[in-house]
């Protein structure tokens, strides 16, 4: 009777002091992905002539006047100038509410691998690579905003795990994107 007792016990303590295995740990991660990419368009903005967010919002109403989905207006105030968009009703759906304006999909991200764990004293902090794919008709918008952003590039994210109830749980990631619909 004895025996048959032990055996439990004994794989109940191997799985809690089992480590986190990057599979797992990537595993866990890859549900949250692909995540949208987006390009944020302000209602309103305002800027000094000149300065790199003038130039920023110049290049936003450049593009989005080519798109045809916003109307936008430029008031001037000495050596500032206001920028207002305004969605027209037969922008595409895909165009979403945001805070303080609007969200405009120009890539996906998606999850690649776990590149290293590293111990902490409640569980273990993952670092990963998401690579920046599936670019939409938005994505030279998105590019001239950040010219540093490619097809294909890859960026570091980071991931925490904690031990709860004899398992690994995914805590929290520093994801800025939300999950693809």
């Amino acid at each position: 009777m004895r025996r048959a007792l032990l055996l439990p016990v004994l794989l109940l303590t191997l799985a809690c002091s089992s480590k986190l295995e990057p599979s797992k740990a990537g595993d866990r991660i890859r549900k949250d992905y692909p995540v949208v990419v987006p390009v944020t368009v302000p209602e309103k903005a305002s800027a000094d002539k000149g300065s790199p967010e003038h130039l920023r919002l110049v290049t936003l109403r450049e593009n989005l006047d080519k798109s045809g989905w916003f109307d936008s207006s430029v008031q001037t105030e000495g050596g500032r100038e206001t920028f207002t968009f305004r969605l027209k009703p037969d922008a595409p759906k895909a165009i979403k509410a945001a805070p303080k304006g609007f969200s405009i999909p120009a890539a996906e991200a998606v999850f690649v691998r776990v590149v290293r764990m590293e111990p902490t004293r409640d569980g273990a902090r993952v670092i990963y690579e998401i690579r920046l794919e599936k670019p939409t008709a938005q994505f030279p918008l998105f590019q001239a905003l950040h010219p540093e952003a490619k097809v294909g590039q890859t960026k570091p994210r980071h991931a925490t795990f904690e031990r709860r109830k004899g398992g690994w749980e995914l805590t929290g990631t520093d994801e800025a994107f939300r999950k693809a619909e």
